[in-house]
């Protein structure tokens, strides 16, 4: 049997060794037009910055390696011109020489990843303008960064590259400007977390610009000034364009290869496409929800790899078969870290869901262990009380609790199983009820005891529209008097009980403290005493006063 791999970073090379692991008789083969193999993707950013001292450390293996290791043929700097279905035929063009040849094959394998996303932009095509999508784009910048001696740089777009190199250009000691089009940065989050994001970038130094997009880059011959729709000039020594990517299909789309809603290429949990003995997998391949079932499109070295075994697997007689994924990612961003998984807020309610949010501000160890806050925002069904979603904020901890928030969300946990969970505890690494486990009490007490939150934005409505309610700051007086929300009354949780006779039971009222424990005390006791419509602030006003700045 003779396989043929199109493509051979993580999904490719994934397929090639799991078919080698289970056939030692095929003939396998791997083209790519690039000059790296097998490189980590996700560390180029650290190889600009300076936490990766040399290449060899992204890109450990070559043709050779593969050849000798997992006996594979790997062809570097080869472009695969055209696939013929029908009688199962390759051209391919050596870009060295550039001799062209035809390739038999039995099954095929397209594994041609992403490319980035390339704005129409006047200037764009500039010498000092710059995507990263590879190691030669690595390369470059960094070439860039250490010998043009650049003070400046503007970053457009807020993703995960664009906000691991705002990172990285800093270390650098370079002035930094984050452009987004979209209403806030990191859009993959809800606003209500990303404005943690925000504020951290500007603590560190690094102008972020929303709601705003690129229109010109100016200077001759390199960029000198980016202009934006707004008006607003921002000098610049070079551009970073991360404005996402999107799915490398123009080969398998000349061949009759199916697309799906996403635009990446449709296949299903066998990685087979609609032509038989061609499979896909990788950046340039549909993924699909665990959430929802529906396809989805989220380009993660973790889930091509995981297609890739599959591919291999299925392509020499296995029985692997795709399982979906909840879109999770995680990055770094200066000493924070942003995890997330599942659904958000916005894509909750999108979908139909009569969703249950809460914000739960917690220590990932106990402060007397050096402990730092996290913010977890959790989004559930009211109607199963299954989780849906998860997204974090925080300097340490976050991978550990949203890896435990995956594994849940994968095996249909409800809110009340996460309090259930026996989490490993000891000081150096988690406080005795785990945030984890907090969240669930926090969601289950919503969901099925009657201690419902409102939402930061859900009380500034209501203050905008002048709707009736009381707002009760259960903090001690010191605190309501630095700082509270606008309208409410301060009685501190200890005198509650003595102010009952003045409170309306019928009125809707939201209690509130810092992060929300107080607050649900005295959630408590009105609820106790038969009030009626009691709302806990959800994340107390320390999450109230960070995403009323507006």
């Amino acid at each position: 049997m003779k396989i043929i791999i199109i493509g051979g970073v993580a999904a490719g090379t994934s397929a090639a060794a799991k078919a080698r692991r289970n056939n030692e008789n095929a003939q396998i083969t791997l083209f790519d037009a690039d000059s790296d193999v097998s490189y980590s993707g996700c560390g180029l950013p650290y190889f600009i910055g300076t936490e990766v001292e040399g290449r060899e450390q992204l890109v450990p293996r070559d043709a050779a390696f593969f050849k000798q290791k997992y006996n594979v043929d790997v062809y570097t700097r080869h472009q695969v011109l055209e696939i013929q279905p029908q009688s199962k035929v390759l051209t391919v063009q050596n870009l060295v020489t550039q001799e062209i040849f035809q390739e038999r094959y039995d099954k095929l394998v397209v594994a041609t990843g992403a490319k980035s996303v390339v704005p129409a932009i006047e200037g764009g095509n500039k010498p000092n303008v710059f995507y990263l999508r590879n190691v030669i784009n690595a390369d470059r910048i960094r070439e860039q960064v250490l010998t043009a001696n650049p003070k400046s740089a503007v970053i457009v777009g807020s993703g995960f590259i664009g906000l691991e190199m705002a990172e990285n250009l800093t270390a650098r000691g370079i002035a930094v400007s984050v452009v987004e089009m979209a209403g806030h940065v990191m859009p993959a989050l809800d606003q209500d977390m990303a404005v943690y994001v925000a504020d951290h970038l500007l603590e560190k130094g690094v102008q972020v610009i929303v709601n705003d997009s690129v229109i010109r880059l100016e200077g001759e011959p390199s960029v000198s000034k980016v202009i934006l729709k707004s008006g607003k000039e921002i000098d610049a020594d070079f551009v970073i364009m991360a404005v996402g990517v999107r799915p490398n299909i123009e080969l398998a789309q000349k061949s009759g290869i199916e697309l799906g809603p996403t635009g990446a290429i449709k296949v299903n949990r066998k990685m087979q496409t609609n032509i038989d003995d061609i499979y896909a997998c990788g950046d340039c391949a549909e993924s699909y929800s665990l959430m929802t079932g529906k396809p989805l499109y989220r380009p993660l070295g973790s889930t091509a790899n995981k297609m890739g075994r599959i591919t291999g697997d299925q392509i020499t007689g296995g029985d692997l078969e795709f399982r979906g994924i909840l879109g999770t990612g995680i990055f770094k961003m200066f000493d924070m870290a942003v995890g997330q998984t599942g659904l958000t807020e916005k894509e909750a309610k999108k979908e139909g869901y009569e969703v249950v949010v809460c914000h739960n501000i917690k220590p990932d160890k106990p402060e007397y262990y050096h402990g730092s806050e996290m913010v977890i925002k959790a989004v559930a069904d009211k109607n199963t009380g299954k989780v849906l979603g998860v997204q974090i904020v925080g300097r340490s901890g976050v991978d550990k609790r949203i890896d435990v928030f995956v594994t849940a969300i994968t095996f249909g946990a409800k809110a009340e199983d996460l309090f259930h969970l026996d989490l490993a505890y000891a000081p150096p690494f988690s406080t005795t009820k785990d945030p984890v486990m907090y969240t669930g009490m926090i969601l289950d007490n919503a969901i099925r005891r009657g201690r419902v939150l409102m939402t930061p934005a859900e009380v500034q409505e209501k203050i905008k529209n002048g709707e009736e309610v009381k707002i009760i700051d259960a903090r001690v007086t010191k605190q309501y008097e630095k700082a509270h929300v606008e309208g409410a009354v301060n009685i501190p949780q200890e005198n509650i009980r003595k102010a009952l006779d003045s409170l309306d039971k019928e009125m809707v009222t939201v209690t509130y403290c810092n992060k929300g424990v107080t607050g649900n005390a005295a959630q408590n006791i009105l609820i106790n005493h038969g009030f009626k419509n009691v709302y806990n602030l959800s994340g107390g006003y320390k999450n109230y006063s960070k995403n009323s700045k507006k």
